[in-house]
């Protein structure tokens, strides 16, 4: 498979990370790889409905289109051929480069759109509802980057994802460790993770613009009630480890910084 479609999939694997949410089913030289992606999407009459999107990627993709099959327990055969009909639409326009991630946007975003009438909520729709709350919910994530040779641009390059993106939160140095602590809605998460695994934000050895490959998803949570809500992003450097830890102790994430951060000294 193609480089491009190999990053795209090592960063569907860190946006869709919750179990479940991502699993690839068949992979060969010959006929690619064949994934699952499984969302749930708020419908017209506030309804979540459990949708499955099998994506297929032939070797040369992104030159061609990926093959597309969508279920759902909730929806009608009729309903899933047109949403997989629209996602099939959407394609052609992002034809050449990776798309996946922009289809899933995509539908979450028009999914109500496209449904001509209310889905028929089967038992699952307790169980969804009680998920729900989390995506509406502000998140929590933690990196760890390896290194930044281009330091100065590579700053402004995560301030300004940060501001675009509405997220609050710590860019934190000390000594060799490099975290990313940021606090937002869900999908600007997901999105921010996306960026920071797809643009060429740093530069390798010989000084070429290079993309991110050395990047650690420590912990994705939901925000809970004892941890405090970052007001601004800032970029912060610290003398010491206990520096470092009383900043996490400050908002409330003690817990987090002794199961993360002293491991990345060893």
């Amino acid at each position: 498979m193609s480089e491009q479609a190999l990053e795209e999939l090592s960063a569907l694997a860190a946006i869709y990370c919750e179990p479940g949410a991502c699993e690839v089913l068949a992979s060969s030289e010959t006929d690619g790889v064949t994934f699952r992606i499984q969302i749930s999407v708020k419908e017209l009459l506030d309804t979540d409905i459990l949708l499955k999107l099998l994506f297929r990627l032939p070797v040369n993709y992104p030159s061609t289109l990926p093959e597309i099959s969508v279920s759902s327990d909730q929806l009608t055969r009729a309903q899933c051929m047109d949403i997989k009909d629209k996602l099939l639409e959407q394609a052609e326009k992002h034809l050449s480069e990776p798309m996946v991630h922009e289809l899933v946007l995509w539908i979450q975003q028009h999914l109500k759109y496209i449904i001509k009438q209310p889905a028929t909520v089967c038992n699952e729709k307790n169980t969804l509802s009680k998920g729900a709350s989390t995506e509406d919910a502000i998140w929590m994530l933690l990196l760890h980057l390896d290194h930044m040779r281009a330091k100065a641009k590579y700053v402004r390059t995560v301030e300004k994802w940060a501001s675009d993106l509405k997220l609050t939160g710590r860019l934190m140095f000390m000594g060799k460790i490099i975290l990313i602590l940021l606090q937002g809605d869900k999908s600007n998460i997901k999105e921010y993770l996306i960026l920071q695994k797809t643009s060429k934000v740093d530069v390798d050895s010989s000084g070429k613009k290079c993309k991110e490959k050395m990047i650690s998803v420590l912990c994705e949570t939901k925000v809970q009630s004892q941890h405090k809500r970052f007001q601004m992003f800032e970029v912060k450097e610290y003398s010491t480890l206990d520096e470092l830890q009383k900043e996490f102790e400050t908002a409330g994430l003690a817990n987090l910084f002794s199961e993360f951060v002293p491991p990345l000294l060893k």
